[in-house]
């Protein structure tokens, strides 16, 4: 069963990738949470263990005091020794009953999905979202054929946990995303290569706001 003792993770999901940005990324996430970002997910690919955990340190003090939660990207280990509210997990990485045995009940693990029957799959492990995409084109998910919003409306009643909606979106799709039943989506290279990291996440927040209001 997935585990219902975190907060419902949703909103717009920040991803901090260095390759994606000649920016400073602990600058970027001093910006986003001004802008308010609602979690931020801090993947590194290239760096030593050690350089790593110093950014993850710093990354984790700004998160912890704009009380946002911080998610690590594929290594539980690193995201218990920062403190980090969790970690985000792809289907060849560590599997997730080992990663729910390192970082303990009350943390967020997040698995990322790319069908149906995978998202169906994760719904039974212990997890509190998945990342499921890449929904549109992108610039960082190499796809020939997108998932697309219907994927998302077919597997939001099959299955309880949230969906963060990944791959391509934008702030003039976002709203689409949202409406065809994701509870957030994770962002890349729409915020990390604008000129302006504020205006960008505002963009993005007023249009999902703007969902969130004509549901109610």
């Amino acid at each position: 069963m997935s585990p219902n003792n975190y907060s419902h993770i949703s909103g717009l999901y920040l991803i901090l990738d260095q390759q994606y940005t000649k920016k400073d990324i602990v600058s970027i996430a001093e910006e986003a949470l001004d802008a308010g970002v609602d979690v931020i997910q801090y993947r590194e690919k290239g760096l030593s263990k050690k350089d790593a955990i110093k950014i993850a340190e710093k990354l984790r003090t700004l998160t912890a005091k704009a009380a946002v939660t911080f998610i690590i990207n594929d290594d539980p280990v690193l995201a218990l020794a920062v403190d980090a509210d969790g970690v985000h997990l792809g289907q060849e990485d560590i599997p997730v009953h080992i990663a729910r045995r390192i970082l303990g009940k009350d943390k967020i693990i997040g698995l990322s999905t790319h069908s149906y029957q995978e998202a169906i799959e994760a719904n039974s492990l212990e997890i509190n979202y998945i990342g499921f995409g890449p929904i549109f084109q992108s610039r960082t998910k190499m796809v020939t054929s997108p998932l697309g919003i219907d994927a998302i409306r077919m597997i939001r009643d099959s299955i309880t946990v949230p969906i963060i909606a990944i791959g391509g979106i934008s702030d003039e799709n976002v709203a689409d995303v949202i409406k065809g039943g994701a509870a957030g989506v994770a962002v890349i290279s729409a915020i990390l290569s604008a000129t302006d990291i504020k205006k960008s996440i505002c963009k993005f927040k007023e249009r999902m706001r703007e969902v969130q209001i004509a549901r109610q």
